[in-house]
């Protein structure tokens, strides 16, 4: 993992970022270039690099991020619906290498989304 990827600066408070939750597992922050009206990353404190990297002893953070999402999706009220994406490696879009969700909501989504 690189020491300098913007996700590990942003969980050591290197660089400052628009927090929305922070546990012992993750933290949930706004996206500085937004997709849509909502748009939220949640990363995991723990260095992995991409969904495909994932291992068994992982199972309890994936989880984790899940439920948070699903709690901030309700807080910042995405009642009506919402996405969640996970981009795998640079074909698929990911830019940073630290696994991520985008929480994604307040407009309708289309299909397929790209």
């Amino acid at each position: 993992m690189l020491p300098n990827n913007i996700f590990l600066k942003i969980i050591r408070k290197e660089i400052p970022a628009k927090v929305i939750h922070e546990d012992d597992l993750c933290l949930a922050f706004h996206d500085v270039n937004p997709q849509a009206p909502t748009h939220v990353l949640l990363i995991p404190k723990k260095e992995i690099r991409t969904h495909a990297d994932l291992t068994d002893a992982d199972a309890g953070v994936m989880g984790h991020l899940h439920l948070v999402a699903a709690k901030l999706a309700k807080q910042l009220g995405l009642s009506a619906g919402y996405r969640l994406v996970i981009n795998n490696d640079e074909q698929a879009g990911q830019t940073v290498p630290h696994l991520h969700l985008h929480l994604l909501g307040g407009r309708d989504m289309t299909w397929p989304p790209g």
